[in-house]
């Protein structure tokens, strides 16, 4: 048994990747992230997809998953198509049961040929147009919020950038944790916490952002304050576990 939807822009061409994806996943070695989930880049006819397979959830989620709740693959599915140009194109996703319950998922997406992740430049100092990025990127994070549109893991390693001469394109990616609501300043504020940038970075940032969008004074002091909160929550985490602390 199985459950699945395919974008209405893709179905004459996925039918049968979709229902055959276990076999193609496991034979493709294009493996670009493996934790705890996997994702590989696998191309099919004239498409280059990125194929997530999500781990197999325990027993307790896969009750949740089969009558309860969405799959994280029918989230990012549907998250996906709300979030229209700021992800990669969805393609379908695809549930398998075993025993009537949740077993396997795995969603579909164009690839997106991205340069860069927004980690390089907050990590290099002498990265190229560095500021130029950060002022590009808090223009974009005010178009997500414009849209009503929280990330709740925007985190370096899920935005991706392209550059095109002086532009820069961003999408974002590991999106099945988005909450849609109309943004509170204090969110907006919030929603760049884990970044885990510097307080130079984020002022310029939270500048930039500010001269698009009607925010009061304080907008850069809560954008620190919420940030420097996290840091202090992970590295106390990190301590009690006896992990290396980072500033």
């Amino acid at each position: 048994m199985n459950r699945y939807e395919i974008n209405e822009l893709y179905k004459d061409f996925f039918m049968d990747f979709l229902v055959n994806i276990r076999d193609i996943f496991t034979k493709n070695d294009t493996l670009i992230h493996k934790a705890r989930n996997e994702l590989k880049i696998v191309q099919h006819s004239k498409y280059t997809t990125v194929v997530k397979s999500f781990k197999v959830p325990n027993i307790i989620n896969k009750i949740v998953y089969t009558f309860f709740r969405d799959s994280k693959a029918k989230k990012s599915y549907t998250h996906s198509l709300k979030l229209k140009e700021f992800t990669p194109m969805p393609i379908a996703y695809i549930e398998f049961f075993k025993f009537g319950l949740l077993n396997e998922s795995y969603f579909v997406s164009e690839n997106f040929n991205y340069d860069f992740t927004i980690r390089e430049p907050l990590l290099d100092g002498n990265f190229s147009s560095r500021e130029a990025v950060f002022r590009a990127f808090a223009r974009f994070t005010l178009e997500l919020h414009n849209d009503n549109i929280f990330h709740n893991d925007y985190s370096p390693g899920n935005i991706l950038i392209k550059q095109e001469g002086e532009d820069y394109i961003f999408k974002i990616v590991d999106i099945n944790r988005m909450k849609f609501f109309a943004l509170s300043e204090d969110d907006r504020a919030k929603n760049f916490s884990k970044l885990w940038a510097d307080d130079e970075i984020l002022v310029l940032m939270a500048d930039e952002y500010k001269k698009h969008c009607v925010c009061s004074e304080n907008f850069t002091k809560q954008v620190l304050y919420y940030s420097n909160k996290n840091k202090k929550i992970k590295n106390l985490k990190k301590r009690l576990k006896g992990q290396e602390v980072n500033d």
